[in-house]
């Protein structure tokens, strides 16, 4: 009986030591800027983008001539490793993209209604794949941890949004 006892403790013992998969990427989701990692169907980066409500038939927001810019220069995405993109003015998965390059829409004498944005709309689903990985400010080496997030195939424990 004392044998049955011990092995079944042993057993036990093993089968709970199992180690965690190594460098096993966690999303942060606290309070904060999200990490939006993403790619598109074309290039878009220098367009002007707008978000559309969930049928693509209306906007529901819009950015002003001053909101583009990150750190004090035009938000463009960051490249990033495998195609993919960093966001840095805020997008979401209902995005689409207007033929309005963000350095031209930035010197505009006044702002555009939602109707002429609308109009001019080149793709109203340019995104192929899309993800929240958390709280941006959690990393230290933004660029480098989010390409080894990326080629260490550690997006799938990411939100997907798109």
């Amino acid at each position: 009986m004392k044998k049955i006892i011990s092995i079944a403790i042993i057993i036990l013992l093993l089968s709970s030591c199992c180690p965690m998969k190594k460098n096993a990427y966690q999303p942060d989701y606290s309070p904060g800027p999200q990490t939006i990692v993403y790619k598109t169907k074309k290039d878009y980066s220098q367009n002007v983008p707008v978000i559309l409500n969930d049928e693509k038939t209306a906007i529901v927001s819009y950015y002003g001539t001053g909101d583009l810019t990150y750190k004090g220069k035009i938000a463009y995405p960051t490249e990033l490793v495998e195609g993919y993109l960093l966001d840095n003015i805020g997008i979401r998965k209902n995005v689409a993209y207007t033929s309005l390059i963000i350095e031209e829409y930035k010197k505009l004498d006044k702002m555009l209604t939602k109707d002429e944005l609308f109009d001019l709309i080149i793709d109203k689903d340019p995104i192929e794949e899309m993800y929240s990985c958390g709280n941006r400010s959690k990393f230290t080496n933004e660029l480098e941890e989010i390409n080894k997030i990326i080629t260490d195939k550690q997006l799938k424990n990411c939100k997907k949004l798109k």
